[in-house]
């Protein structure tokens, strides 16, 4: 009895190891989509009134947890009876990437009209200043949801052929990171400035240490937020450059001698610029036809 129950504990342990292990290499192949979850996240959670950002954030995050519950047991139904369809739905979500992308360093380079920005130091009334919440709300957790299939199809990818308990395992605790660990440090993020205004708030002495220190915080979040767009459009066209090299045997094969982030680099903007065109030149011709009444 007892040698069975040392030898059950054995084998938990040994698969803890291995999912911890799996875990770790999953981790790093999501690394950029976490990385581009946590600007897009960034950006979204700020632009509030500052007592409401943490309301909104925690509204984010819960529907985060909704996503991600929604989206593992199909992720996990179909690699236990149609492992194929994770390998099209990961060279889809590629695509998806790659495009996005290349439309982030378009729209960087080329002039182009912005959204309208509502002020929310101005008069708005209480049912105003909702409905912005609930469309930005609305907005980020769609956002979410995207990211959130390419995070778990990415986790998945690096474990299929595994057990099914070790696949379970392995995408749920990345899926865990991706949500408690990203809008954890987006929480942080968006409350930069604000613990900066308290430390100038601190005492009535002007230049003091802690006058210093809130202006740095508040003026880095802002610069903060455009680095980590910048950071995560690149691990974009990385993360989806390596998904074709690894799944599509062309892009595999394609400039061997290359480092491989270099060919990974090019793979994922020259794919993401290919879906880019079309899909321009189809929002220009949607745009100039006439509406039909």
């Amino acid at each position: 009895m007892a040698s069975g129950l040392f030898a059950l504990l054995d084998d938990i342990a040994a698969l803890m190891d291995d999912v911890a292990v799996m875990s770790k290499v999953a981790a790093k192949k999501t690394a950029g989509i976490l990385g581009d979850d946590l600007a897009v996240n960034a950006e979204k959670a700020s632009g509030f009134v500052s007592d409401r950002e943490l309301p909104v954030l925690w509204a984010i995050s819960k529907g985060s947890l909704l996503n991600k519950v929604i989206i593992l047991p199909i992720a996990f139904l179909l690699s236990a009876f149609l492992p194929v369809a994770v390998t099209v739905i990961l060279v889809i979500g590629g695509l998806y990437l790659a495009f996005e992308g290349a439309e982030k360093i378009y729209e960087y380079l080329v002039p182009h009209p912005k959204e309208a920005h509502i002020d929310l130091d101005l008069e708005l009334t209480e049912e105003q200043i909702l409905a912005f919440e609930k469309q930005k709300i609305k907005s980020a957790i769609t956002t979410d949801f995207i990211l959130s299939v390419e995070i778990v199809i990415i986790a998945l990818g690096t474990v299929v052929g595994q057990p099914l308990i070790s696949q379970i395992a392995v995408v749920s605790v990345i899926a865990l990171i991706a949500t408690v660990g990203v809008y954890g440090i987006v929480g942080v993020i968006v409350r930069m400035d604000e613990f900066g205004l308290r430390l100038i708030a601190l005492n009535e002495q002007t230049d003091s240490f802690s006058d210093k220190i809130g202006g740095v915080l508040v003026k880095a979040l802002p610069v903060l937020i455009r680095m980590l767009a910048f950071v995560g459009t690149i691990a974009l066209l990385l993360v989806a450059g390596g998904i074709f090299a690894h799944n599509i045997e062309f892009f595999h094969h394609l400039l061997p001698t290359w480092p491989a982030i270099i060919k990974e680099f090019l793979i994922g903007l020259g794919v993401g610029v290919a879906v880019m065109i079309p899909v321009l030149i189809f929002k220009k011709i949607r745009k100039k036809a006439p509406l039909k009444h």
